[in-house]
Parts: structure tokens; C-alpha cells; sequence
């Protein structure tokens, strides 16, 4: 029987846990290996050690839970569903991301061509999954996306803007 606090530490933990037991096994594979399993040691070790910095990385964006809503992720679309307001976001119709620290909790603000903006809070259920898509719009700074996250600024900060392309 694991204590409720522990297994939550351990939930959170898992992505940089299996990637630094990944990361342990390619070291040994390197040090003791021989003919071509040191090079798959290497290969291990190298990429252990960047998923332990991505999973890192996530965990810094999570928030906790427990806030109001749920959000979900389907077929190009952000779909939240909250408990005064909810609303889709078509991915390739997002042209503004923003982070309003001012509300309580904070919320992500998507801006999109001819919808309603769409506000999801930062604590919603499933709101960890939101920096695997944000990590993928063009241009997008996830390390400043996570420090504006974690700064406690008072004012709306805009994330990250869709490039315009024009001919002139």
C-alpha cells in the first residue's frame, strides 16, 4: 500500500524516472558491453537523457488539477468542456496564443479566425496534454511559454502568434 502523497509524487515523477532508468541501462551497456553493444549503450544513454530533459520539461508546464473543466485533444481540435462556458479550437484556425495570469486560476486564451476565443483554464483535467500541442505550432518558445507560466505575472502575455505571411 503506497500513501496517496507518494503514488501523486511518483505519477508526476514517471516520465523522468523511466527515462533516467533508460538513460542507466545505456551506461552500463557502454562501461561493460562489447563489439557492437556499447554502441547501442551510447544510443540508450543519449536518448534517456534527452527524454529525461523533455519529460522535465512537461512537468514544469503541469499546473495540478482539480480545476473547472475538462479538455481533450481530437483530430486537430482542443475541445473544452467547462462549467459556465466550453468551446473547440481548430488547431490550423489558431492565429494567437495567450496567457492570462490574471484570473484565478490562470487561463490560455486561443484565439482563432472567424470562432470565439476560447479560455481553458490552466488546471482544467487534461490541460497536461495541451503542451504537447502547443509545443508543436511553428515558432513556438516552450522554454518562455513555461517561464511566463511560473513567473506569477499580473497581465495578460501573448505565447505565441501565427506568422502572416505577405507578398510585399
Amino acid at each position: 500500500m503506497i500513501r496517496p502523497e507518494v503514488k501523486e509524487a511518483l505519477m508526476r515523477w514517471r516520465g523522468v524516472i523511466a527515462s533516467l532508468v533508460v538513460a542507466a541501462l545505456g551506461l552500463r551497456w557502454l562501461v561493460t558491453g562489447f563489439g557492437f553493444i556499447p554502441w547501442i549503450g551510447a544510443a540508450l544513454l543519449v536518448a534517456g537523457i534527452a527524454l529525461a530533459l523533455a519529460a522535465l520539461q512537461k512537468m514544469r508546464f503541469s499546473q495540478g488539477r482539480g480545476g473547472p473543466g475538462v479538455v481533450e485533444h481530437l483530430e486537430g481540435q482542443v475541445v473544452y468542456y467547462g462549467p459556465d462556458s466550453g468551446g473547440v479550437v481548430a488547431l490550423t484556425e489558431l492565429y494567437r496564443l495567450e496567457l492570462d495570469p490574471s484570473r484565478s486560476p490562470a487561463v490560455w486564451r486561443m484565439y482563432q479566425t472567424k470562432m470565439d476565443t476560447v479560455e481553458i483554464p490552466v488546471t482544467a483535467e487534461g490541460a497536461d496534454a495541451l503542451f504537447d500541442i502547443f509545443s508543436r505550432l511553428p515558432g513556438i518558445n516552450t522554454t518562455r511559454m513555461i517561464d511566463e507560466l511560473r513567473s506569477g505575472a499580473h497581465d495578460p502575455v501573448t505565447i505565441w502568434r501565427k506568422d502572416h505571411l505577405r507578398l510585399h
